[in-house]
């Protein structure tokens, strides 16, 4: 008489595992309060681009120049720390500027290319 095998462990849910593919990421709205603004500029990488995208596709339109007032002043209806996410708007690829600062331009997200520094600044032609 052969003992039956042990029946092999049943895997992690996608839900229980953070790491899985097809688990659910926390939505962006997460991260506002009631008022709709934004209660922390988030510390993990990966949210805070997640946020930035959000950010950029809501408050600037693709095809228009922007003043680095008008971006202010769009931020500061979101965050008291308005220059750190202009900042991270830029760094992340979501905002292109020119060299001298004067006008920005929504580029949508890209990754770094490999061999270019890290934090360069795209500038708009």
């Amino acid at each position: 008489m052969t003992s039956p095998s042990p029946s092999p462990a049943s895997p992690a849910s996608p839900a229980s595992d953070p790491s899985h593919p097809t688990a659910a990421r926390p939505s962006v709205a997460d991260l506002f309060s009631a008022d709709g603004r934004l209660k922390a500029i988030p510390r993990r990488a990966a949210r805070r681009a997640q946020l930035l995208a959000h950010l950029a596709a809501t408050l600037f339109e693709p095809s228009r120049s922007y003043s680095e007032r008008e971006v202010n002043e769009a931020l500061r209806g979101v965050h008291e720390d308005f220059p750190a996410l202009r900042r991270y708007l830029v760094t992340g690829g979501e905002l292109s500027r020119t060299k001298d600062g004067s006008a920005y331009r929504r580029t949508g997200a890209r990754r770094q290319q490999p061999g270019s520094p890290g934090g360069a600044i795209p500038s708009v032609a």
